[in-house]
């Protein structure tokens, strides 16, 4: 396994600030429709779904997933549409209102922080629904490098027609009033047709809620990471979807159908670290709470950057890192490639202080305590902690 340093300039590249955050409002078919012309989408990694050659995507290399948001003000409206692959909400700010179905006949509310991962397949809309007149935030991470792009209700593409918008085959917007030509019907992208809208799987509410992890619902674990013994550590990991880090062998994702990627709330009190390792696959940070310093190699090489709330931090794989929160409490949402369970590799500085702590990894990679376990165990579970290579 070949480690990656990070130098000074690619440190700063990685993290994306709200300050680096730049806004489309032209992104989709829907964006001059009464109720909706005041949402504003941004591409973070890669470029999602936009339909916008104008969209400004802060990191195009793939990372097998990508990850936007949409900012929309009290009562501003994202109209149905449909996805080919997974996409998960994690709602930062504001309450809002998902609808779903043929004809967005079904709908459910959730507030910050939530998480909600909807099917693919089926038409979904989302309203901000907020009691406060403010502008509320949705961070979403779309499945694969390539997503395919969205396939619009046909109600959306005859109301969009109206202002002369359109969509061509390869699921670019034109624009006829800004100059765009109109081509040919048989070169514009078809209305799914009414049997095939029949035929799409229904969700009920009650199915849909068992997608969502609310705030309240997390279930933290103080146990979730090899140093969360050592004094000043304590990282407690809340799996959300699929098998992230966690190396609490009681963890349970409430979504565990493959999304290509896993989704985990990581949560650190005022000053406390999440101690050196590496993961060999690639991961997202996303801030939701507070300001995390995010220190890449090893002790001599050290480069660090400090993210504040809001921000997003691409950590390429095969790199060391270390986490600490800077000022007051940190929650951030770690993404990481892959629907397999991953692995965590610790530097020996950590891998000794939990040693004398009794702490260990068992054979299978999960936390233990070192003097229950037979050295044939001990042995087994050495394999797991040191990096190949």
């Amino acid at each position: 396994m070949k480690v990656q340093s990070i130098t000074p300039a690619q440190a700063k590249t990685r993290v994306i600030t709200p300050d680096d955050m730049v806004s489309c409002n032209l992104a989709f078919i829907d964006c001059k429709l009464p109720g909706s012309h005041l949402k504003q989408n941004y591409s973070f990694i890669g470029p999602g779904v936009t339909q916008s050659s104008a969209q400004v995507v802060n990191i195009p290399e793939p990372h097998g997933f990508n990850i936007g948001a949409a900012a929309m003000p009290k009562g501003v409206t994202n109209n149905l549409h449909l996805h080919f692959t997974a996409e998960v909400f994690l709602i930062h700010e504001g309450t809002w209102r998902f609808r779903w179905g043929a004809n967005g006949e079904n709908e459910a509310e959730f507030s910050a922080p939530a998480i909600l991962s909807i099917p693919t397949w089926i038409f979904r809309g989302f309203t901000n629904v907020s009691k406060e007149e403010t502008c509320g935030m949705v961070y979403t991470v779309l499945g694969g490098n390539n997503t395919g792009g969205i396939i619009w209700h046909p109600s959306i593409l005859a109301a969009a027609s109206e202002y002369g918008l359109y969509l061509s085959k390869d699921n670019m917007l034109l624009d006829v009033n800004a100059g765009d030509t109109l081509p040919d019907a048989s070169q514009l992208l078809a209305p799914l047709p009414p049997e095939e809208i029949a035929a799409l799987r229904h969700y009920s509410v009650a199915e849909m809620r068992q997608r969502a992890v609310t705030g309240d619902e997390r279930r933290w674990s103080a146990d979730g990471l090899l140093d969360s013994v050592l004094p000043g550590h304590g990282g407690e990991i809340a799996p959300v979807i699929g098998y992230g880090i966690s190396q609490d062998r009681h963890a349970a994702p409430a979504i565990v159908n493959p999304h290509g990627f896993s989704v985990e709330w990581l949560r650190l009190a005022p000053e406390h670290v999440v101690g050196r390792h590496l993961c060999p696959d690639v991961q997202v940070i996303m801030v939701f709470k507070g300001e995390l310093e995010v220190t890449w190699n090893q002790a001599g090489e050290e480069v660090s950057v400090i993210a504040p709330e809001r921000s997003v931090i691409s950590v390429p794989a095969n790199s060391w890192r270390k986490y600490r929160a800077v000022d007051g409490d940190v929650e951030c949402i770690i993404t990481t490639q892959g629907d397999q369970r991953k692995r965590v590799y610790w530097n020996e500085e950590i891998l000794a202080k939990a040693r004398e702590l009794n702490r260990c990894l068992d054979p299978d990679g999960y936390v233990a305590a070192a003097d229950l376990l037979p050295v044939t165990a001990r042995k087994a579970g050495l394999k797991r902690e040191v990096m190949p290579g």
